[in-house]
């Protein structure tokens, strides 16, 4: 994996942190961290997009941001575990995967001339 698409992987984990910031933020430091974690995933979402075709980044960033947060919330607020939910999570990486697979990643998508 090359270093742009760490950084859609590591801005989709900051997705991750700020939807459930939404949902439990109760004071100003949680409040504090939900915004940070909203300003950091979208500029680290900029950042890729520069150099990779920006669809293919969105869907990737969306798809596993979705999948972080349904699997975040069954393991640590007690969300209920439902198998029909976990394998639509799979189908969901699968497509995810698949669609990162064929994207040419040449570089040179969204660079400036």
């Amino acid at each position: 994996m090359n270093r742009n698409w760490m950084i859609v992987f590591i801005a989709s984990i900051f997705e991750v942190f700020w939807v459930i910031g939404l949902k439990h933020a109760d004071g100003f430091w949680t409040w504090a961290g939900t915004g940070i974690s909203m300003i950091m995933s979208f500029y680290l979402l900029i950042v890729a997009g520069r150099k990779l075709p920006v669809g293919t980044v969105y869907a990737v960033f969306v798809g596993l941001g979705t999948a972080g947060t349904v699997t975040t919330d069954m393991i640590w607020f007690g969300e209920s575990f439902k198998l029909a939910a976990i394998l639509l999570i799979l189908l969901l990486l699968i497509g995810v995967i698949g669609l990162k697979l064929v994207t040419k990643d040449d570089g040179q998508e969204g660079a400036e001339s």
